[in-house]
């Protein structure tokens, strides 16, 4: 009898990552793709605020003095407005820049998952596969865009294009996250791209709960900075459980 796959399953992975990014013999490999996000999301906010100021000192000036109390109110709403946007948008930027330690991440967890000692070429064999990570991290751009796009448009649709567009958006969003995270231990074992969408698709339920949960995360303030490693370690607990007969045997870079 065929494994029946459910969706609620795919969050469960989730949680499983969180334990496992606290284990001692993981914890530097987690601290480096978190220290990517902090600093980031540090440094732009930081930025940010600089510009805001100066924004609303020209306000300031500019404005009638009965209106000065506007301020008051328009400050956090501004501050509140960046902040959900950029999380929105900063993870992606911080998965490409990540995304040698994302992959080391992935085969450390596998390690500790299966008992199978890999063959990396440790530090070494990272900076040697470097190029062909992040060359993976464009390919999934490439996927994306265009499909992003499209979805976009829909939200210009009146009526019927409009109330399925937020429905359509979130269902791509946990897919592309799925593939985002899911990808690390694939790469590692050289499984070509389609061939991942594939393997990925014929369990959707339990793929898409997972990216489903990953996105809601992402969407978080604040939350968001734990979640790259989060899901990086939770992909790989997947991967580990479900795709045993595409790992052909240790990662050798």
């Amino acid at each position: 009898m065929p494994t029946v796959y459910h969706a609620t399953s795919g969050p469960g992975y989730l949680l499983k990552g969180w334990a496992l990014m606290w284990e001692r013999d993981l914890r530097l490999f987690v601290l480096i793709p978190l220290a990517v996000n902090l600093v980031l999301f540090g440094g732009a906010c930081y930025v940010l605020y600089i510009q805001l100021e100066q924004l609303f000192t020209w306000l300031g000036q500019a404005m009638p003095h009965y209106l000065q109390w506007l301020s008051y109110i328009l400050w956090p709403l501004a501050v509140l407005t960046i902040v959900v946007l950029f999380s929105l948008t900063f993870t992606s930027i911080a998965n490409m820049l990540a995304a040698p330690f994302n992959g080391l991440l992935a085969e450390r967890v596998e390690q500790k998952l299966t008992g199978v000692a890999q063959d990396d070429g440790g530090w070494l064999g990272l900076l040697r596969d470097t190029p062909r990570m992040l060359g993976r991290e464009w390919r999934k751009l490439a996927y994306y865009v265009p499909r992003a796009i499209g979805c976009l448009l829909l939200f210009l649709v009146p009526a019927f294009g409009q109330t399925l567009a937020p429905v359509i958006w979130f269902a791509f969003s946990a897919w592309m996250m799925t593939i985002q995270y899911c990808d690390y231990p694939f790469d590692n074992h050289k499984i070509d791209f389609r061939l991942m969408r594939r393997a990925l698709a014929e369990k959707r339920p339990l793929t898409w709960g997972f990216g489903a949960s990953v996105t809601l995360c992402s969407s978080l303030p604040f939350v968001n900075l734990l979640i790259m490693p989060l899901a990086v370690c939770g992909a790989t607990a997947l991967w580990v459980d479900h795709y045993p007969q595409l790992r052909t045997g240790p990662v050798s870079r």
